[in-house]
């Protein structure tokens, strides 16, 4: 694949039929030179800890239900969670935190996840992010949000018979889902919702599908170390989405 072809990877998800053959252009894309060189570079330095793993190293594909009621939109993969295992919040605290928030409110099989292999299930529910490589800093720029754009934009279609809920953590997990729903014509409240810990929003399309977005904070280290988040507050979040999203 030429250079200059590289930047187009994420339109081509735009044809995707299925939300695995969206995986599959996820997996390939080389579009953010910046990010690319990054990811690539934290495989080969490693953390200590990890010196006997071989990196994933790519783009991480998002992960769950392809008959999801519920999304759960991050930020990013980290540097050496998801770049790591190649699995969407397996690996690092942050994942931890939420598998186990997702294990106690019926949402997976069990409590924690380390690896792509290690046998986690979720039920009704897929994580999903609007940037699918680990960014320095944490901190994808607006350039590389948009050029991911097509990604979730086209899972959020592809999930159109069963989707009903998106809990999102964080404020730039927000204000992304807000702008990519935007971008693909969906009717945005006016003003624009506000993130909150358990705020919400309801956004509509034109073809009649609804979607309420229920904010959460992201359980990053700085937060759950804080006591910003605890556990009951993230159960409480995803119990409510279980509710709205009508799952037994």
């Amino acid at each position: 694949m030429a250079a200059s072809d590289e930047p187009d990877w994420p339109r081509r998800a735009e044809s995707a039929g299925t939300l695995r053959a969206v995986d599959d252009v996820v997996v390939r894309c080389r579009a953010c030179p910046r990010l690319v060189e990054w990811r690539e570079k934290v495989g080969r330095d490693k953390r200590k800890s990890f010196t006997d793993w071989t990196y994933w190293s790519r783009a991480v594909p998002s992960f769950g239900d392809s008959e999801a009621a519920v999304i759960v939109v991050g930020l990013a993969p980290a540097a050496h969670g998801g770049n790591r295992t190649g699995r969407m919040f397996t690996g690092d605290q942050s994942g931890d935190v939420l598998y186990a928030a997702l294990h106690r409110t019926g949402f997976a099989n069990q409590p924690s996840s380390t690896h792509s292999g290690d046998g986690m299930v979720l039920t009704g529910v897929r994580l999903v992010a609007p940037v699918h490589c680990a960014p320095p800093e944490n901190k994808p720029t607006p350039e590389e949000r948009n050029r991911c754009a097509p990604f979730l934009a086209r899972e959020v279609d592809l999930l159109a018979p069963t989707l009903r809920v998106a809990v999102v953590l964080g404020g730039f997990g927000w204000q992304a889902l807000l702008a990519n729903l935007a971008g693909t014509g969906w009717q945005i409240p006016r003003p624009r919702p506000r993130f909150g810990h358990g705020a919400d929003a309801q956004v509509a399309h034109p073809d009649g599908r609804r979607l309420t977005l229920v904010g959460c904070y992201h359980p990053s280290q700085h937060n759950t170390f804080t006591g910003r988040l605890t556990p009951d507050m993230i159960d409480t979040v995803l119990r409510r989405a279980r509710r709205l999203a009508e799952i037994d």
